[in-house]
Parts: structure tokens; sequence; C-alpha cells
């Protein structure tokens, strides 16, 4: 996604077709406010979030939404689908039974997509800045998901994560990965990449099917202890923040 960062003179002139010339009289007016306080410098970026006001009109006035949902299986990460039930269908069915203001649900989209039939954290918003720095590879951020596997498992596992593993249809080796043994069947895996189905093609190296795959935390953000299958709330400003 493009950034949304603009000139204020250009802004204006975009949104209302002033000649970018005449922003700068404007100013000296007193006409602009820009987040509730005069503004005073054509030059000053505007970003998709800044509060624009033009004689006391709002020119722009978008909030950032930020969410955490326990996704459901048989549901797609997705914003529209012609077959299947979305996350955003989740949303607005339950947005009013939840009691929350108006969100800006048509412009939210999906920070790290899970797969139909995997469930747990799933992270939307409407901030593009926000979402390149979670997904962008650099930041290695670790992803933690539960693993419920067909057959046991044993060390040899733990020894063949860490060391990373070779995809063919790729070219490439996984980096590191950390899996815990918590049964004989159940794992937790600790990623910092997200390749193609990769959790299932490396225990698929064991022959070891995944029964079930759920999602626990990104980050530092841990999904909530209770939160059912299609329960979401909005993130508070520490968590939105825990990623920077």
């Amino acid at each position: 996604m493009q950034s949304k960062r603009t000139r204020l003179d250009r802004f204006i002139s975009q949104h209302t077709g002033i000649n970018r010339k005449d922003v700068r009289s404007m100013l000296a007016q007193g006409r602009l406010k820009i987040d509730g306080s005069l503004a005073t410098d054509i030059h000053q970026f505007v970003d998709e979030f800044t509060h624009v006001m033009l004689d006391e009109k709002t020119l722009q006035a978008k909030t950032p939404v930020y969410i955490m949902m326990n996704k459901p299986t048989g549901v797609v990460s997705a914003t529209k689908d012609n077959k299947h039930t979305t996350v955003i269908d989740i949303l607005k069915k339950t947005v009013n039974k939840n009691e929350t203001e108006c969100l800006d649900i048509d412009n939210l989209h999906i920070v790290g997509r899970l797969d139909f039939n995997t469930s747990g954290l799933l992270l939307l918003t409407n901030d593009g800045r926000w979402s390149r720095l979670l997904t962008t590879p650099e930041q290695k951020i670790a992803k933690l998901y539960q693993v419920t596997l067909a057959n046991s498992i044993n060390k040899y596992y733990i020894d063949a994560f860490a060391a990373g593993m070779y995809f063919s249809f790729e070219d490439i080796t996984t980096r590191p990965a950390t899996l815990e043994i918590i049964s004989s069947q159940v794992a937790t895996v600790t990623l910092v990449e997200g390749r193609y189905h990769q959790i299932k093609r490396m225990f698929g190296r064991f022959q070891n099917p995944v029964v079930e795959l759920h999602r626990i935390a990104i980050g530092n953000l841990t999904l909530d202890v209770g939160m059912e299958h299609g329960d979401w709330r909005e993130l508070v400003e520490q968590e939105v923040k825990s990623f920077l």
C-alpha cells in the first residue's frame, strides 16, 4: 500500500479545486485548522488520519481502527468473497451487538492472513503504515501457533525446525523456527516469516498431518483468554504502539 501523506497545499487543492498558490493566503486568514489548531505552514504533511477543516467545515476526519479477532475455521481472511463467510462479514453482523461506535469497516484490511482452516489471532486495520510495519520481513515479528497433529512428535522435530527446511518449489530455506512440545501430539511453533502453508509443510516432512492450527500471538500481542471464535475487540493504544 502506498503512503497517503501529502503536503497541505496539495491536499487542499485536491479536495477543493483551489489553486495551490492561494493556500498560503488562506493560512494567513486563519481559515485552515489541522487537528484542531490553526494551520501555519503549507509545507506540513497531512496523512489519512489528519483532521482537516476549512472555514469550520470538515474536509477529512478519518479515525484509525485497530482490531483483534479470534478467527474461526471455515472463514476467509478477506474483505469480500462470493462463496464463503469473511472476517468482515463477522464484523458487520456483530458490530451493533457489541455496542461499538461506528467503525470504518468498509476500509479495513487484514494484517497477515490466516488460511481457511486456521483459527486464532487476526488483526484488521485501516492504517496502512501500521500494517506494513507488522508484515515487512525486516521486522522479524514473531508469530506463535499451537499445532495439533495426527501422530506423535519427538525431539527430532525440534532440531529440524531450528535448522530450517529447504523448500525446492520456492528455492528457499526457512528461517529457524522454535518448536516446543506440549504433549505427544500438540506443540507450539514460533515463526518470524510466513511462507505458503509453512507449518503444514514443515510437519509434512515427517509425514505428520496437521489436524488443527491456531495462532496465539503476534509479537507481544496475545489473543485474549476466553475470547470465543468470532469474537473481536479494538486494540488499546498501548497494544497498537507495542509494535513500534
